[in-house]
């Protein structure tokens, strides 16, 4: 397959227009077999292609070459609803994104009493991909729930809860602190059902006080504060296209 474009932009200037470094660092890149265009390596310098359809990897990582598309991280505090308007007039995500003119759609939902990372991004693809479950990306989780829990927990929970809409295994289980009356656990689904966190620890006997979501995937909430929102990076956007095969 021939990914040149006689019509199209040289390689390196697309590169280095999407944020990759310098023309000459772009070259570089290229010239060590970096950079691949429709899933195929190009070595060579002269080659052009077209910015708006290329599908272009740098270290097996996708480019972002749509100056357009935005994606944020979003620290969504407890009592906001995971919706851009609520028609009762609950606090909603627009407040958080006022400021910006880009139609966002959220990608995953948290429940109202629970807290920490929410995606927004106007690139529809993503948002769908990321949501769907085939993708499986795997969220994580901070959950202080009520009572001592023990390490054979893990194991239950891991092989599998059952509920009233089918089976949840978790994949990760750690116990962070454990006290007399209450436990930190992190846990690790790519479950993406209504509430399940809560309602696999109501199951097992230990129900949840706090629930903080600190990852989606590889994006982390790191110490964005509640109730602020960050943009991705290009890294961090390539990593999330990556995740979900894009």
């Amino acid at each position: 397959m021939d990914v040149h474009d006689p019509e199209g932009v040289r390689l390196q200037k697309v590169l280095a227009s999407a944020g990759l470094g310098s023309r000459r660092a772009c070259e570089e890149l290229i010239a060590a077999g970096r950079v691949s265009v429709g899933g195929q390596v190009v070595t060579e310098l002269g080659v052009r292609v077209d910015p708006l359809t290329a599908v272009i990897h740098v270290d097996g990582m996708r480019v972002q070459l749509d100056s357009s598309i935005i994606t944020l991280a979003l620290n969504k505090p407890v009592g906001v609803v995971s919706t851009m308007h609520d028609p009762e007039g609950r606090p909603s995500l627009a407040q958080y994104v006022a400021n910006r003119e880009e139609r966002l759609f959220h990608v995953g939902r948290l429940d109202a009493d629970s807290e920490g990372l929410l995606l927004l991004t106007n690139d529809g693809e993503l948002a769908n991909r990321l949501a769907h479950p085939s993708h499986g990306v795997p969220k994580t989780y901070l959950v202080e729930v009520e009572g001592r829990v023990r390490e054979a927990l893990g194991q239950q929970l891991k092989r599998g809860i059952e509920l009233e809409d089918g089976t949840v295994q978790v994949d990760e289980f750690k116990i962070v602190q454990v006290a007399s009356h209450a436990s930190l656990v992190e846990v690790v689904l790519h479950e993406g059902r209504n509430r399940v966190v809560r309602r696999v620890f109501e199951e097992v006997g230990h129900p949840v006080a706090r629930l903080v979501r600190t990852r989606i995937g590889p994006i982390r909430l790191g110490d964005l504060r509640p109730g602020r929102t960050r943009v991705l990076s290009k890294t961090e956007v390539g990593s999330l296209m990556t995740a979900v095969g894009m």
